[in-house]
């Protein structure tokens, strides 16, 4: 039973906070934002920004939040010890299923989860088998080393031949959904969701349906129950992107999205825009209220993000 220590990005601490909203306990040790149960392990977020696991499923816990850590904040190294100093275990390679990975797969993944500013997109792409070499010479294979300036020039020849189906929820619809009690990992979940019926409806030829995954699948498949449709045969992985060319395309075309609709947003506002939700989004937000209000802000950003509180606090300085 070890401890897992994982020092996490202001965006992370966001993202943690609404995962585990359902879980969390009613005490919580000093200094501690929350804590909050996960199957066999214990997870504590500390206000100086450590995330601590422990249990018998500390491992598989904190593996989500290491990635999501990673993928969230590209430019930083992560930092995270284990108690029981196993060193070969956070460096050695993630085991990649050769029979998922060279299969013909549908996958699904989203981006803009941990921006303050600019819509949610969450893409299922389909990828048969014979194209992987094809996908491979474009660098798809290692993704997360792609800069936006190369998503920008490689999606548009990937989607040329990759089938996929997208949704884009602006800020707006975020925040009355978000309002009416549904969380973060809910909205995902309903998205995903959709994606895959449509696209499964369109492509039968599959041999996996794959997610990148952001919840225990009891808890995804409880969020869909409102659902009329909902789509089950789902292989769950976490750091997908590196086990299926499917889930990475699937990043890609996301991210290909958000940053267009990104674009967009900074030009309607003329106005530079920040990614991420660091202290200098902040101060984008305040100058987005001087010069168009309050009111703004829910058209283009993510209200329940503790930013808005910061930009309301320093508008009233």
């Amino acid at each position: 039973m070890g401890t897992i220590t994982l020092k996490i990005s202001e965006n992370t601490k966001q993202e943690m906070s609404e995962f585990f909203e359902d879980f969390k306990r009613e005490k919580t040790p000093p200094y501690a934002l929350f804590q909050a149960d996960d199957a066999d392990c214990v997870v504590t977020v500390y206000e100086s920004g450590k995330a601590v696991f422990q249990g018998m499923s500390a491992d598989l816990s904190a593996q989500l939040w290491i990635e999501r850590e990673r993928h969230l904040n590209p430019q930083k190294a992560v930092d995270v010890k284990n108690s029981d100093d196993k060193k070969k275990d956070k460096e050695k390679k993630e085991f990649i299923d050769p029979k998922i990975y060279h299969s013909s797969s549908i996958g699904s993944d989203e981006v803009g989860t941990g921006d303050y500013f600019g819509p949610i997109v969450v893409t299922s792409a389909y990828v048969s088998k014979d194209l992987i070499p094809w996908l491979e010479e474009l660098g798809v294979k290692d993704s997360k080393k792609m800069t936006d300036e190369r998503i920008l020039q490689i999606v548009p020849e990937i989607i040329k031949k990759i089938p996929y189906k997208s949704i884009i929820l602006n800020n707006k619809e975020y925040n009355e959904r978000y309002n009416d009690g549904t969380n973060m990992n809910k909205i995902k979940a309903i998205l995903h969701n959709k994606v895959l019926v449509q696209l499964t409806n369109e492509i039968k030829d599959w041999d996996y349906v794959i997610v990148d995954q952001f919840a225990q699948p009891f808890v995804y498949y409880n969020y869909l129950k409102e659902s009329p449709a909902v789509f089950k045969k789902i292989t769950f992985l976490t750091k997908g992107e590196d086990k299926s060319l499917a889930v990475a395309c699937a990043s890609l075309i996301s991210r290909f999205i958000f940053l267009k609709e990104f674009n967009k947003l900074g030009e309607k506002l003329d106005m530079f825009l920040l990614k991420g939700a660091s202290d200098k989004v902040d101060e984008v937000g305040v100058k987005i209220v001087k010069k168009y209000g309050f009111a703004k802000l829910s058209e283009v950003a993510k209200l329940n993000f503790k930013n808005t509180d910061k930009i309301k606090e320093k508008i009233s300085q």
